[in-house]
């Protein structure tokens, strides 16, 4: 086993709680109704291309990309559209969607239902990225950028890593893990698909020691067939937060650094999700859209953490049954992790391509903290995994600061949360960083456009 790697600034050590680590995928029926959001990337919601009334089959597009930085939509079932409408996403906003009544599950013509693995990639380097952005393949650790955009490697660039982040470092999180343990060939086969599309000879799964049989398992697979794995290598790193962020991950396995305000292809690298990996494998080699993920359902007084293969436009509501249902004592719903996802209002929200869990915490675990001053004790900079200034960022964000946020590099933040995590203080740092994160943003976009 090659020694164990890491980022070297910062980082935090929040309880594992990886209780649904030992539970298979389970498939979650598809309900009677689902809402298809049309904005499930991060960028412009696709042009919902279908009308109330029409009938679509599973795997059907029913929303094209507008703009460069959108993905395609595709419904999740067979059925009749019930109606264009808005619905609330996890966000709390209301957003455009497509309501489909289920009545069968008669996929698309041309996709490969089948569980046979398919290790002849076929297509070449352009054909590749055309069908990942026509089947909507987006990053599914949570930021959902469309992954096609990240695959074309910019005129004078190289390539010369594939990173696959299957670190997952959020706490409570399963779903990558359990794709690595049941479709492993799969996995494997989408890394070198990536591998193809942007001409890297060099792939490297990074995974964090605290899944051992999944290391252990990808090395006995690799070893078995070199050949059509070659040129992929498994590295662990050490179970440090936030491992599997992307400038973390890149330093870690590299050495190298992303400069400030660069992406990572200035170092060489491209890091691609776990999941996504797999749907790029699915994609390609089966011509399957982006239509399902793996989502985790869990906590601490959840009566059954497992983990869902679910169809997009389920609600919430519907896993967490399966789980078990909500426990009385549940006082939080996170869309995600507790590090760095988002709370949310309501339990019906759809499943999206960036649902990767959905956390219940009871009233002990997610107890407001009383607040006192900031005493200036360093902490917030001491786990900083980006070298920044927190308590700083956190007052010129909350005075409305904007030009000392940008002078202090506010737009580097990873939005990871060890810093709030940290805190003795108990202060809300990221909430005022993300806040001043956005406005910022839209003051430097304003200013290039002009």
């Amino acid at each position: 086993m090659n020694p164990l790697k890491t980022f070297p600034k910062g980082g935090v050590h929040p309880k594992e709680n990886k209780l649904s680590a030992n539970e298979p995928i389970i498939n979650i029926p598809l309900p009677k109704q689902i809402i298809v959001p049309m904005g499930q990337c991060l960028g412009a919601p696709a042009d919902c291309i279908v009308q109330k009334g029409d009938t679509v089959k599973t795997g059907q597009l029913i929303g094209t990309a507008k703009g460069f930085v959108s993905a395609n939509v595709h419904s999740p079932a067979t059925g009749t559209v019930a109606k264009v409408d808005t619905v609330m996403d996890h966000t709390g906003y209301y957003k455009p969607a497509v309501f489909i009544n289920v009545e069968d599950d008669q996929w698309a013509d041309g996709i490969d239902t089948t569980d046979e693995l398919l290790t002849e990639i076929k297509l070449d380097s352009k054909e590749i990225i055309d069908r990942i952005k026509e089947c909507g393949i987006v990053g599914m650790g949570g930021a959902t950028f469309p992954t096609h955009i990240k695959l074309m490697i910019p005129e004078g660039k190289k390539a010369e890593y594939v990173i696959i982040n299957a670190a997952e470092c959020e706490p409570y999180l399963t779903c990558d893990n359990r794709l690595l343990l049941e479709k492993t060939q799969e996995f494997l086969m989408g890394v070198k698909i990536v591998m193809k599309a942007v001409n890297a000879d060099k792939g490297v799964v990074g995974i964090e020691k605290n899944k051992a049989s999944a290391i252990e398992l990808l090395d006995k697979t690799i070893a078995s067939n070199p050949e059509l794995y070659a040129g992929i290598m498994v590295q662990p790193l050490k179970t440090k937060y936030p491992q599997g962020g992307e400038k973390q991950i890149i330093k870690a396995i590299t050495g190298r650094e992303v400069p400030s305000g660069k992406l990572p292809i200035e170092t060489g690298c491209v890091v691609v999700n776990v999941s996504s990996s797999f749907a790029i494998y699915e994609a390609v080699q089966k011509h399957k859209p982006l239509i399902d993920r793996i989502v985790t359902v869990t906590g601490l007084s959840v009566k059954k953490p497992s983990n869902f293969k679910v169809r997009f436009g389920t609600p919430a509501n519907l896993l967490i049954d399966e789980a078990g249902g909500l426990p009385e004592n549940t006082t939080n719903i996170i869309n995600g992790g507790p590090m760095m996802g988002k709370s949310v209002s309501v339990t019906d929200f759809p499943v999206i391509k960036g649902t990767s869990g959905i956390l219940l915490m009871s009233d002990k675990e997610a107890q407001p903290r009383n607040t006192t001053n900031c005493i200036r004790c360093g902490k917030c900079m001491s786990v900083c995994p980006m070298g920044l200034e927190p308590y700083l960022l956190n007052r010129e964000a909350k005075f409305d600061l904007f030009d000392e946020t940008e002078k202090h590099h506010i737009m580097d933040c990873i939005e990871c949360g060890s810093c709030e995590f940290t805190c003795p203080a108990n202060i809300p740092l990221l909430d005022y960083i993300r806040y001043g994160k956005a406005r910022t943003g839209a003051i430097i976009r304003s200013r290039n456009q002009k």
